[in-house]
């Protein structure tokens, strides 16, 4: 079965927003969660009259180029290829899970037979940017038994008592396995760098380890495919009020959540830096325009197919005499 473990580390940020809005109604922002909303459709529509279907891999048009990187660029909507309406990805999803459920099922049986390829699907981004919603509805189709989920938490004792990538390395995905981490290494350069939970020559340092740890994990077989959630601040501050205006998503609501709102410019200086520094070519970084859920999903989980299918697995030949055991279970009955 999926194991989790329990770690924890920072969230989004703060900070009212600058123009004023009216709440809306716990009804309003239940009817939102069961369609589209204005913004989704209106981001969607953008794309319509042109072929969406007539695009390069997902991987190519998702990965951040080398270089200097300005998050402010960078679209947090719908971009113009893929599904563009809610209906559409979930017809897409449909057909996209048995896929991805078949691809997994090989890749766990070619290391009964040796092969030390695994996949690592690494997951950040800020409060309520949906890396649940991805494990839930782009991994969800997965089977368990191949599937080791983390999600890191606030350091133990213990953790801190060691090298902040010891906790990481334990939950690497094993040869045949899909691991995924929801939040990473990455907050030992993020809320521990916005926080000052480090002196800065420490976690300065933690870069160029980082990037060492991944080369390395590279060699070992282990694909990387590492996902920065891109949420715009606005989206994020519905979100929040959404948790709000619901009873049965009080439990998701922390008031912090607003509290690390007002450091959003610190955080989005402390992505950009950890972009920029950690995007190699043997774990390069994806963005993922987050602001609309159901396209956000599309994309990790067409991005997790492609990896997959980059890999080739395959089911292993028979080490055995099949005849032979054919016979064998024949003569048993």
């Amino acid at each position: 079965m999926a194991k989790k473990s329990s770690k924890k580390s920072g969230k989004g940020a703060k900070g009212a927003e600058a123009k004023s809005r009216k709440q809306p109604s716990g009804n309003a922002s239940k009817k939102a969660d069961a369609a589209e909303k204005p913004g989704e459709r209106d981001a969607a529509a953008k794309g319509k009259g042109a072929d969406r279907t007539a695009h390069g891999p997902v991987a190519d048009l998702l990965r951040l180029p080398a270089g200097p990187v300005d998050l402010s660029t960078i679209s947090t909507g719908v971009l113009p290829f893929g599904p563009d309406s809610k209906k559409e990805a979930a017809e897409d999803m449909a057909e996209l899970a048995p896929r991805l459920e078949r691809l997994q099922e090989k890749l766990f049986a070619q290391s009964t037979d040796g092969d030390r390829r695994s996949v690592l699907l690494l997951l950040q981004g800020m409060d309520t940017a949906g890396k649940d919603g991805v494990i839930q509805n782009a991994v969800g189709a997965l089977n368990p038994g191949a599937l080791e989920l983390t999600s890191f938490k606030s350091p133990t004792p213990e953790e801190l008592s060691h090298e902040f990538l010891w906790r990481i390395e334990s939950r690497v995905p094993k040869p045949g396995q899909i691991g995924v981490f929801n939040r990473s290494q990455y907050e030992d350069v993020l809320i521990v760098r916005v926080h000052d939970l480090v002196p800065r020559e420490i976690w300065s340092k933690r870069y160029a380890m980082i990037n060492a740890f991944e080369r390395r994990l590279a060699r070992q077989g282990v694909v990387l495919v590492k996902c920065f959630l891109h949420i715009s601040k606005a989206v994020q501050a519905e979100r929040l009020l959404a948790r709000l205006d619901d009873p049965t998503k009080y439990w998701k609501y922390n008031p912090g959540d607003v509290d690390e709102r007002g450091r959003w410019d610190d955080y989005q200086l402390a992505y950009t830096e950890a972009l920029r520094r950690c995007n190699t070519v043997a774990a390069p970084w994806y963005v993922i325009p987050s602001d609309v859920k159901w396209y956000r999903n599309w994309l990790v989980a067409k991005l997790l197919e492609e990896t997959l299918n980059t890999i080739n697995p395959d089911y292993p030949a028979a080490g055995f005499d099949v005849d032979v055991e054919r016979q064998r279970v024949l003569d048993s009955m």
